[in-house]
């Protein structure tokens, strides 16, 4: 086909205006990413993403929160807690981050006792926490902290061979009180033998599982503290009789024996006094929890004629479980001609009433102590859920959804063998296969 003046003059036009509507196209997106910003997280473990711990936690702080770093001028890390502090703007709009060079304000420097590694400042509602070291799980804490302005307080009852908050045995709630600590919840252990009343700064009582009886004195002081609206948190063990008394003040039936289950082998537990939870039902207090609780040698419980609390199972058993009342030990089978019973079977129970408008009175009760002591508390979910507990019946609602761990584990452990291989591959097998191919290479080359 013969190309005319015309057709080329046409060709030019079409060219001009392909080229136009590209170059509109081109800056219509360099204008588009000036104003919105789209952002793809290409790691593993989503390493440059917020956990979903500290996404809820901005969502939850109405106000401002303004991050002062006291860093010197040209050091790496200015950019390191620039990128992380990006991160967190990007849920909550409201985060400033200003940087200072202490040299430029030394009595500044001086009032702060800053160091030459320099130190960060984080400040919400007029409260301030001050961080050597700046990551994902430590300034989310700070928030974390600076979010509780008022002080908890939670009261363990003592005196009776209980749990204690602070102690460091396998049995012990230890572990469980530093993490109530790190959220600006305090604890206390009180002993009514010596104390007229329960303090009334004590948002919280917890009775962990005495071995002794209590005196009556020490139970008259409990029951004014029930019927006058204050929260309760009760953990019991199986043939625990201690707290029967109690139990039936709230309308609580403790049944006897330990709840066994048979499924437990499908998680790879071979105890069956063992019972893994993982279909909790409608509360707020496992709103949103999907993750497995474990609880070693559980206490079944039942609702025990009136009472004048609203109560809502919370956690059970599976329909494969029942209650052994003979020794865990060889083959054991469930009795149906005996005082055994067949799950599902109900282990916790949460009550609420409401005495004083418009403070509502919250208990749980829950057959098992051992979730929350030292050597179980790692396990899982339980701490998760031990925090939802106290936080629900401390009345902190807005946080119970915000996980224990609010980072995800960047540390990488390795086997003594994995290292071995590691080492032997790359200071022995790799040079000597580039040495090999190297000398491959040079023979063919000096064959031609």
């Amino acid at each position: 086909m013969k190309i005319t003046p015309r057709i080329h003059q046409q060709l030019r036009v079409k060219n001009a205006l392909i080229t136009a509507l590209l170059l509109c196209l081109l800056g219509s997106l360099a204008w588009l990413s000036n104003r919105y910003s789209v952002q793809t997280d290409l790691t593993n473990n989503a390493g440059n993403t917020l956990s979903q711990a500290s996404q809820k936690l901005l969502t939850s702080l109405p106000d401002k929160i303004t991050i002062t770093a006291y860093i010197k001028k040209g050091q790496p890390i200015r950019t390191q807690i620039a990128q992380l502090v990006d991160r967190y703007s990007r849920t909550k709009a409201d985060v400033v981050l200003n940087f200072i060079d202490p040299d430029f304000e030394p009595e500044k420097a001086r009032d702060l006792n800053i160091g030459p590694e320099g130190i960060i400042l984080v400040e919400y509602q007029g409260r301030t926490e001050k961080l050597t070291f700046l990551d994902e799980s430590s300034l989310t804490n700070a928030l974390l902290q600076l979010a509780n302005a008022n002080e908890r307080w939670v009261s363990f009852l003592t005196g009776h061979g209980e749990r204690s908050p602070d102690g460091i045995a396998n049995f012990d709630l230890g572990e469980f009180g530093k993490e109530l600590a790190r959220r600006k919840i305090n604890t206390q252990t009180l002993n009514l033998a010596t104390l007229p009343a329960i303090p009334d700064n004590a948002a919280l009582l917890v009775i962990a599982a005495p071995k002794v009886p209590l005196l009556a004195s020490e139970m008259t002081i409990i029951q004014r503290y029930i019927q006058r609206g204050g929260n309760l948190l009760v953990l019991t063990d199986p043939d625990n009789k201690q707290l029967t008394a109690l139990q039936k003040q709230l309308g609580i039936k403790q049944l006897n024996g330990v709840i066994v289950d048979s499924s437990s082998t499908l998680y790879g537990v071979n105890d069956p006094s063992f019972i893994l939870t993982s279909d909790y039902t409608q509360h707020p207090i496992t709103k949103g929890f999907k993750t497995l609780s474990l609880y070693p040698v559980v206490a079944a419980l039942e609702i025990d004629g009136k009472t004048d609390f609203t109560t809502t199972p919370l956690l059970s058993s599976t329909e494969k479980s029942w209650t052994e009342t003979g020794a865990i030990a060889g083959k054991i089978r469930f009795d149906a001609n005996g005082q055994e019973k067949q799950g599902p079977l109900v282990f916790a129970y949460a009550l609420t009433r409401t005495i004083n408008q418009p403070i509502q009175q919250r208990i749980i009760v829950v057959g098992d102590g051992d979730f929350l002591a030292n050597a179980y508390i790692g396990n899982v979910g339980n701490l998760d859920m031990g925090l939802r507990l106290v936080l629900w019946l401390i009345h902190e609602d807005h946080f119970i959804d915000i996980p224990a761990k609010t980072a995800t584990d960047k540390t990488l452990q390795l086997t003594q063998t994995a290292v071995a291989v590691i080492g032997f591959g790359f200071l022995i097998i790799l040079p000597l296969l580039l040495t090999g191919t190297g000398f491959i290479i040079w023979r063919k080359r000096k064959q031609r």
